[in-house]
């Protein structure tokens, strides 16, 4: 799979910008603040509609206009697909496939398979939990699309749950101690436990598949022999059924999140753990030792991908200014055969020359290749 032209329209930076691009290495050089990751922002929002950069969609759109639009050809097998979204910030955004829409932007979910590495991603290794688990949701999705359901779903619930608790606790608050309506909380109880056990039940097989690439990827990125490692931690005791063990700690939990206001159980307080050796990474782990963790879990999603028989494109996002030269080249030894590797850097010394295939020049709302 590779992308052959990408067509940005009010996106970021860009009034209108055409790339052509091609299989193999494709480097994007300019100073930095020129908007090359911008490019490659809109390539991932293609892949997982949310950007690794901002919480909301309104950034994205340049400042002045009220929408942005987005094209990506992809060939996969030799056949080529055009992917258009347009981000309406407000209001729903729109997706076609092929020139036709679709009923549901997510249904463009696994047109294009890409892995992005970019500096934000030492987030996975000293960030909140909420960075692991989007880490693993994400990849999630890339393998089986139909997960974004699975976790639109549990986020609804969980949104509804969170309201009909908050109503009691602000009720209980301002008018007395019995508090507001609780009644529907076991309804909502029985939804949140089906929904989040498939949630569970994939993400618990998904660590499984993506432990051993994670040591491998760490051993082979940084040459040591420290163990990394990668572990589920859910925020109640897990069972053989899923769903009756999480209906069991919410039934237990009921008494603290009624005192508090929120749920406190469930796999959106779950926790992706990752070790060196015997010790956490975070907080321990040393700058880069932390980088190579955080290149090894990109790498261990691009091979796992790559297992299942459609090879994503791969995207390192300035990410070999921040390597020595020992990293940087067994970086490149393990990327150097991506069907497409695209790379951002400010210096072209800074990529190894095995990675220099075709070279854009990226600045003033241009990008021209060279």
């Amino acid at each position: 799979m590779y992308v052959r032209g990408l067509e940005l329209v009010d996106f970021r930076s860009y009034e209108r910008v055409v790339v052509e691009l091609g299989p193999g290495p494709c480097v994007l050089v300019g100073p930095n603040g020129v908007g090359k990751t911008n490019l490659v922002e809109a390539l991932a929002y293609v892949a997982t509609l949310e950007s690794h950069r901002v919480a909301t969609d309104a950034p994205l759109v340049r400042f002045g206009a009220g929408r942005a639009v987005v094209r990506c050809a992809v060939v996969h097998d030799e056949r080529e697909l055009l992917i258009e979204l347009s981000i309406e910030p407000g209001r729903a955004n729109k997706a076609r496939l092929g020139r036709a829409p679709v009923a549901r932007t997510r249904d463009i979910l696994g047109a294009l398979r890409l892995v992005l590495f970019a500096p934000e991603d030492l987030s996975l290794i000293r960030g909140d939990p909420s960075e692991r688990r989007r880490y693993l949701d994400e990849l999630l999705v890339a393998r089986q699309p139909r997960f974004a359901g699975v976790r639109s779903d549990y986020d609804r619930v969980l949104k509804q749950r969170n309201a009909l608790l908050r109503s009691s606790y602000l009720a209980r608050k301002t008018g007395g101690s019995r508090g507001g309506d609780l009644s529907t909380l076991d309804v909502w109880d029985t939804h949140l436990a089906r929904h989040g056990a498939q949630l569970v039940r994939a993400r618990l097989d998904l660590v499984d598949a993506l432990a051993p690439h994670v040591a491998k990827a760490y051993a082979a990125v940084s040459a040591s022999r420290s163990d990394a490692r990668i572990a589920y931690s859910a925020s109640y005791p897990l069972g053989d059924d899923l769903e009756a063990a999480l209906l069991a700690a919410l039934s237990e939990s009921r008494p603290s999140e009624i005192d508090r206001g929120v749920t406190l159980v469930g796999p959106h307080r779950d926790e992706l753990t990752l070790t060196l050796g015997e010790l956490p990474a975070k907080g321990y782990a040393s700058h880069g030792e932390s980088w190579s963790y955080a290149l090894a879990l990109r790498l261990a999603a691009y091979d796992l991908l790559r297992d299942d028989g459609v090879e994503p494109v791969l995207v390192l996002d300035d990410v070999f200014a921040e390597l020595d030269t020992g990293r940087r080249d067994r970086l490149a030894g393990l990327v150097g055969g991506a069907s497409q590797l695209i790379v951002t850097c400010a210096v072209e010394d800074d990529v190894p020359s095995a990675l220099r295939g075709m070279r854009f020049e990226v600045g003033g709302g241009e990008v021209r290749r060279v």
